[in-house]
């Protein structure tokens, strides 16, 4: 490696990215330029973690898909499966046991051997309480894995998973980050401290987590699949979304994720290209359906009505995002239901519902985050919520946090502390955000993300059958008339559908977003 690469790495990146921002305005794009062969990447957040096991942001998730990988992936551009760690797989008749060949000669960045064991590790570390390292969690997202009954090493390039029923969302939730194999070594030798010192398989190795500042991986040349373009990916965190477009602005960083609305005309020229992808996304309310105003289901419908959600995305997201009807993404085609509207906006209708649940005047705790993954100009929505709730007789108080702070308010369960929180999801299935944030045993402590304690065992019955259902026609039956059920009982308020955006300037080539919000960089070229 160069000593310009080390400067902007190891030693210099923080203060590089100071020095520029003190220099806004007075120093042109063009004069302000990153070295080549160095990807800096303006995250919105730092970064809780790098163990895939233990992480729920797509904020952390855009590190970890390049330091490692799955048994399988999706193929670029789509929410298909196919093979990365694993060559093949045969599914048994009766959809229960998935017997994976693993690919040959692969190595962690750590040098010991990918195999048949360190996959059993990997899955009995998140699953089986008895492991010796089930400590080194909590692994939040281990509901992804909850049909495995057993994990079985056949020899070292054959494992097979033995599930308690057959379960669709199998595959796919093996291509998502929960699944992305770590070195049972690093784990061994690091303890609950992995997720400080990361060790896969993937394209680029770890080299550095200066808090608060950068997470440098550098490229992995003996990569299974290929050596990477650029030498190194330096992923900063910069969670004030002007200070971002100003660095983008002036050359401090090549790429920018979750560009706001109000600064995507600020790239335009042949310096920068903009890019937009829909994906499984949704923006909404989480309402504390346990306790307070919102215990009501007509006050819950009061808020949808009481929000302009047709103005939030207009003037506020400037036109990035489509108004949400429901729980689930119209991405997700095959299993949406296009019947359902939107809750219109209809300020009267929502007064009436206050009036009759005698709910005239209720206080309301709003926690805001100033931003996070997928979270859309949240300060500044959270600000038009506040308002349009108070217009139609609600009285908000706005609590606004940090974003791993403010996951770690709302995740635990909004029960005692506040009625609404702001939520944002990226799905790669629509099993995964109903079974784990609206399900009765999902609630925070049972261990989900029900945080909000929404319940209705009609629900329940018809999120349990639709994941075990082998048939998409039957899964997608089950699909739509729960989302039917959860529209009426409105335990959130529907917001938006967004539409992903970045920016990149002109010297990056090959870069795009995928449908999954990951950001896959192997094959970025810096120049």
């Amino acid at each position: 490696m160069t000593d310009t690469f080390f400067n902007w790495t190891r030693r210099g990146v923080l203060a590089a990215g100071v020095a520029m921002s003190l220099a806004l305005g007075a120093v042109a794009p063009a004069e302000a330029q990153t070295p080549p062969g160095v990807l800096i990447v303006g995250q919105i957040a730092e970064p809780k973690a790098l163990d895939p096991a233990a992480v729920t942001a797509v904020n952390d998730f855009r590190i970890l898909m390049n330091l490692y990988d799955g048994l399988v992936r999706y193929k670029s551009g789509t929410l298909e499966v196919e093979p990365a760690l694993a060559t093949g797989w045969e599914i048994s008749e009766d959809g229960t046991e998935y017997t994976f060949t693993l690919r040959e000669g692969v190595t962690f960045h750590d040098g010991t051997e990918f195999n048949a064991e360190a996959v059993k590790f990997n899955f009995d570390r998140m699953l089986d309480e008895e492991h010796p390292y089930h400590d080194t969690g909590p692994f939040p997202l281990a509901f992804f894995f909850s049909a495995v009954e057993e994990v079985s090493v056949v020899d070292p390039l054959t494992v097979t998973f033995k599930l308690n029923a057959p379960y669709a969302p199998f595959l796919s939730n093996l291509a998502y980050p929960t699944g992305l194999i770590v070195s049972p070594a690093a784990v061994e030798q690091y303890g609950a401290d992995f997720g400080r010192n990361p060790s896969g398989t993937g394209p680029f190795t770890f080299a550095e987590w200066r808090s608060n500042e950068a997470v440098v991986v550098e490229a992995n040349a003996d990569y299974w699949d290929g050596a990477p373009g650029t030498q190194a990916v330096v992923f900063r965190p910069i969670t004030d979304a002007n200070t971002r477009t100003a660095e983008m602005l002036a050359g401090g960083i090549d790429v920018m994720v979750e560009v706001p609305p109000v600064a995507l005309s600020e790239f335009q020229g042949d310096d920068f290209t903009v890019l937009e992808q829909a994906g499984p996304h949704v923006w909404f309310l989480i309402l504390n359906a346990k306790e307070g105003p919102f215990a009501e289901k007509a006050v819950r419908q009061a808020a949808n009505y009481a929000i302009n959600k047709s103005a939030l995305v207009e003037e506020v997201l400037e036109g990035t995002a489509d108004v949400a009807a429901g729980p689930t993404p119209p991405a997700f085609a095959w299993a949406y239901n296009e019947s359902l509207e939107p809750y219109p906006y209809d300020p009267e209708k929502a007064k009436e519902l206050l009036a009759e649940a005698g709910a005239e005047g209720a206080e309301l705790t709003f926690y805001v985050t100033e931003g996070g993954s997928g979270m859309l100009d949240p300060v500044a929505m959270g600000t038009a919520i506040q308002a349009d709730l108070e217009a139609v007789g609600f009285d908000v108080t706005i609590e606004t946090y940090e974003w791993n702070t403010f996951l770690g308010e709302v995740n635990p369960g909004l029960e005692g502390k506040a009625d609404m929180a702001e939520m944002a999801w990226m799905t790669n299935d629509p099993d995964t955000l109903p079974y784990l944030a609206l399900r009765t045993d999902a609630w925070p402590d049972k261990g989900g993300f029900n945080s909000g304690y929404y319940s209705n065992p009609e629900v329940d019955t018809l999120l349990e059958e639709a994941r075990v259902a082998t048939d998409q026609e039957k899964r997608a039956e089950l699909y739509k008339e729960m989302q039917t059920i959860v529209q009426e009982d409105a335990p959130w308020v529907f917001v938006a559908n967004w539409k992903q955006n970045a920016v990149m300037n002109d010297r990056v080539e090959n870069f795009a977003l995928e449908p999954s919000f990951f950001l896959l960089l192997k094959d970025v070229v810096k120049n």
